[in-house]
């Protein structure tokens, strides 16, 4: 007898139509509101025992998370909500999220998910010719940019040891990275989870790391490095670093060259700022994260490879019970990140690129930047306001003259109690400062100088 958890009959069908029910109001939902966060109590309190011996039902399942659970998460697509990196995924994408889950696909081989590796392939060419890598390169969509920058650097190392092999020379006691000194976060946690060290290389008044500095950190640190690592689109400022020149080094010197690209890499889809990714096309790796600034719901980043084959070296899993799926096609999503279960997060992306083209992701994007460009204009207008930074890419950094940071604090504090705004501290030169950094296509110039008079 069928368990009646895998049996679909009419009452199923019934709460299938309350699940669908929602989905749809929440994603017509407009305006979004911003949600509020509650304590464990409270919300122990509203829920009251969810996990039962007998189980409380689906429809007062969905209820306590339509009514209590959803909105004590802040919504990331709320059209005044600036801070970290929003998302704001397209309709579409949100909507073929739901026949993702249905599907039960397993994104892992080729052989158990064909077509939709074949999708998520065809988004990922789009990516890859944006950033003017050849038509052998390809990758793989994981959860994140650490996931992806961690993958990458464990190619990076792959790729040194064998050069290193086949020199006869010996290997490193302790490998290296090359890095930004303003380079994310992930990218020293990635170097720690491998065991290995990251030199910082100074950037400047401009923070944008460039081919001299790094040439000279190769040259000191000689075989010990595995790879140097870049960024195009930092997370606070939006700077990118001065990849050709960089790239050039790292190709004159047989050194690994990954651009982290997480946030920024949607850019490249934007004539206006396009010019500013060149030498892009000289990356052994990238990431972009198209849950950031590419419209699609968490969690979805593209790790390319210029070299498929030297991912497949270090990441691909061997046993016996993967032997018929080796055999059976030679591209495996799993062999190309550090993963083998894999959900195919990749299709809603293609979903809705196919949906609209790729003309409307450009328009898209150039309508955040045209945002970013009237926002640092209104910033600069205001008297009680002051930029930090000049406007990169979609993000504006300034600071509220006179405040210090419980000043900072509290004002943020405030705004997100009353559903006004997400908009928190960030760090400048050791000093606060607030940043807006733009990904919503539906945010307007009026939510800015709402926020702006708030702050008066």
């Amino acid at each position: 007898m069928t368990p009646s958890m895998h049996h679909y009959d009419a009452e199923t069908d019934a709460l299938a139509d309350e699940v669908v029910k929602y989905a749809r109001w929440r994603t017509r939902l407009d305006p979004v509101p911003l949600g509020e966060a509650k304590t464990e109590a409270e919300l122990r309190e509203a829920c009251g025992e969810t996990i039962t011996p007998e189980g409380i039902g689906g429809y007062k399942a969905l209820e306590i998370f339509a009514e209590t659970l959803q909105p004590a998460c802040l919504s990331t697509d709320y059209t005044k909500y600036l801070s970290f990196v929003p998302a704001a995924p397209s309709e579409a994408a949100v909507l073929f999220d739901l026949v993702v889950g249905a599907s039960s696909i397993y994104g892992g081989s080729w052989t158990e998910g064909a077509g939709a590796v074949f999708a998520e392939n065809e988004a990922l060419r789009w990516l890859a010719d944006l950033a003017g890598l050849p038509t052998e390169s390809g990758g793989v969509f994981v959860p994140g940019g650490t996931v992806g920058n961690l993958s990458a650097m464990v190619g990076a190392r792959g790729a040194a040891k064998k050069r290193l092999e086949a020199a006869g020379k010996p290997l490193p006691s302790r490998w290296a990275f090359v890095v930004s000194d303003t380079a994310h976060s992930s990218v020293p946690a990635a170097a720690m989870v491998m065991d290995a060290d990251v030199i910082p290389v100074p950037t400047g008044s401009d923070r944008r790391m460039k081919g001299p500095e790094v040439a000279a950190a190769i040259a000191e640190h000689g075989t010990r490095i595995a790879g140097v690592v870049a960024t195009a689109g930092s997370t606070n400022l939006g700077i990118i670093d001065d990849l050709d020149s960089i790239g050039k080094v790292c190709q004159d010197a047989d050194v690994f060259f990954h651009v982290d690209a997480a946030y920024g890499g949607a850019g490249l889809a934007a004539p206006s700022v396009r010019a500013d990714f060149d030498g892009i096309e000289r990356a052994d790796s990238i990431i972009i994260d198209p849950h950031k600034w590419l419209f699609a719901p968490f969690d979805c980043c593209a790790l390319l490879w210029r070299d498929p084959d030297q991912a497949r070296e270090v990441h691909a899993q061997h046993a016996g019970y993967l032997e018929f799926l080796d055999a059976h096609g030679d591209w495996n999503p799993s062999d190309f990140a550090i993963h083998l279960t894999r959900r195919a997060r990749g299709l809603p992306f293609w979903y809705s690129i196919a949906t609209y083209g790729t003309d409307a992701y450009a328009e898209a994007v150039e309508i955040t930047l045209d945002l970013a460009r009237s926002a640092a204009a209104l910033i600069e207008k205001a008297p009680h306001l002051k930029l930090v930074w000049s406007q990169e890419l979609s993000i504006c950094a300034f600071e509220r003259i006179g405040w210090d940071a419980g000043q900072y604090q509290a004002w943020s504090e405030a705004q997100m109690a009353s559903g006004e705004s997400f908009v928190v501290p960030s760090r400048h030169d050791k000093q606060p400062c607030f940043r807006f950094c733009f990904v919503n296509p539906r945010t307007t110039v009026a939510e800015v100088e709402s926020i702006i008079a708030a702050l008066a």
